[in-house]
């Protein structure tokens, strides 16, 4: 089963922060949960978060699927905040997956629900484009009333 067979278009999009130093990291970030052990969240992304992390250390492969991961770090204060799966393994990409591959830890990253066009209802997925017009995501404004929520 694949992204194509799972349906996530009824989910919140989010903006992503480092809980360490409140850097926005992602303005397409969605909760989701570890594919190998579903009793973990996460966040994940799909677009990478340019100007926001950066690599940090070597690949590595975790105990439960052969993934290959490389862990990332917020770029303003150098706290690790999740990683990028380098490359799929067969069983995650066969499990019904949502086709993000940057995934943040939830002790590392909070997340504030975006609000659609109206101002009123929460953006979902469905209703997000492919690719937005800015995706420089340090240049993302989060207005007040999504801070006080």
């Amino acid at each position: 089963m694949s992204a194509s067979t799972c349906s996530f278009k009824d989910r919140c999009v989010s903006i992503l922060c480092c809980k360490f130093c409140k850097q926005v990291l992602s303005s397409r970030g969605m909760k989701a949960v570890l594919l190998a052990d579903t009793e973990i969240d996460l966040f994940s992304t799909d677009i990478p978060p340019t100007n926001a992390v950066d690599f940090i250390g070597r690949c590595y492969f975790t105990e439960i699927c052969k993934c290959k991961l490389k862990d990332i770090a917020c770029l303003k204060c150098g706290n690790i905040v999740g990683y990028h799966v380098i490359v799929p393994c067969c069983s995650c990409l066969l499990s019904c997956n949502n086709g993000h591959f940057w995934m943040f830890h939830s002790q590392a990253v909070y997340d504030i629900n975006r609000l659609d066009s109206t101002g009123v209802n929460f953006l979902l997925w469905g209703n997000l484009p492919e690719i937005e017009e800015s995706t420089d995501e340090d240049t993302l404004d989060i207005s007040a009333e999504e801070c006080i929520r």
